[in-house]
C-alpha cells in the first residue's frame, strides 16, 4: 500500500512539474512574439484562467500607487493576439464582478499599463458595459457638470466634482479593431474622462485642492 501510495504522489508531482514547465514556455513564448505586453504583464494576465476576475490595484498600497501613477501606452490591435482577448475579458469580470460592481475600470487598475478602458454606458438601452481600446478626448464642452466620483482604487470614498465637461468627443478603437470618434455626454462622459484621466496616471482626487 505504501509503494502505491508513494508512485501515485510521484505521478502527482510530475505532472505538476510538467504543467509549470508547460505554462513558463507557453509564458515565455507568448513574451518573444507579443507587441503589447512584457513577461510580467503575461504572466500576470495568464495566471488564471481568462473567466475569472483580477485583483483591483489600491492607491493606499505602495507598490500598486506607482503603476496607478504611469502613464500607460497605446495597443497594437490584433485579433489573434490571445493575451490582448484574455485581458479584455478579464478586466470585464473585473469591473462587473460583485466586489467591486464599478461603473468602469481602467487597464493600470489591475496592473497593465495598456490604454484600454470598460464604461458602462448609461446613455444606451440596458446599460451596456462597452470596451474601448486607445481612447483619447478630442473635445471638452465649456459647460461643466457636478457630480459625485468615487473609485475602485480609492476604497470608501466619494467626492463631488465640478471640473467634468458636460460633453466630450472621443476617439477609439472598439473590439473588432475599427476606429470610432463620436460625442458623449452626461454622466457617461464622466465615467469616460474619469477612466481615461487612469490611462494618464491622474486620479479624481487630483482635482481636489485640499
Amino acid at each position: 500500500m505504501k509503494a502505491v501510495v508513494q508512485n501515485y504522489l510521484f505521478i502527482v508531482l510530475l505532472g505538476a512539474s510538467l504543467l509549470f514547465s508547460c505554462s513558463k514556455n507557453s509564458v515565455n513564448s507568448l513574451s518573444k512574439t507579443n507587441l503589447n505586453f512584457n513577461k510580467g504583464e503575461i504572466e500576470l494576465i495568464m495566471k488564471s484562467e481568462s473567466s475569472s476576475a483580477m485583483r483591483v490595484w489600491l492607491i493606499n498600497n505602495e507598490t500598486d500607487s506607482l503603476l496607478l501613477r504611469k502613464q500607460c501606452t497605446d495597443v497594437v490591435f490584433s485579433k489573434e493576439d490571445k493575451v490582448l482577448d484574455a485581458f479584455i475579458n478579464r478586466l470585464h469580470l473585473t469591473v462587473i464582478d460583485s466586489l467591486n460592481q464599478g461603473v468602469g475600470i481602467a487597464a493600470p487598475q489591475v496592473g497593465i499599463a495598456k490604454n484600454i478602458i470598460w464604461v458602462q454606458r448609461f446613455d444606451k438601452l440596458d446599460y451596456p458595459f462597452e470596451v474601448y481600446i486607445n481612447p483619447i478626448i478630442t473635445y471638452y464642452s465649456e459647460k461643466k457638470q457636478p457630480c459625485q466620483e468615487g473609485c475602485l482604487s480609492i476604497p470608501d470614498r466619494s467626492d463631488m466634482l465640478e471640473v467634468r465637461a458636460e460633453e466630450i468627443e472621443i476617439n477609439y478603437l472598439n473590439s473588432d479593431g475599427l476606429e470610432i470618434t463620436e460625442k458623449v455626454s452626461g454622466f457617461t462622459a464622466v465615467i469616460f474622462q474619469h477612466e481615461i484621466d487612469h490611462l494618464n496616471g491622474i486620479l479624481y482626487t487630483d482635482y481636489i485642492e485640499d
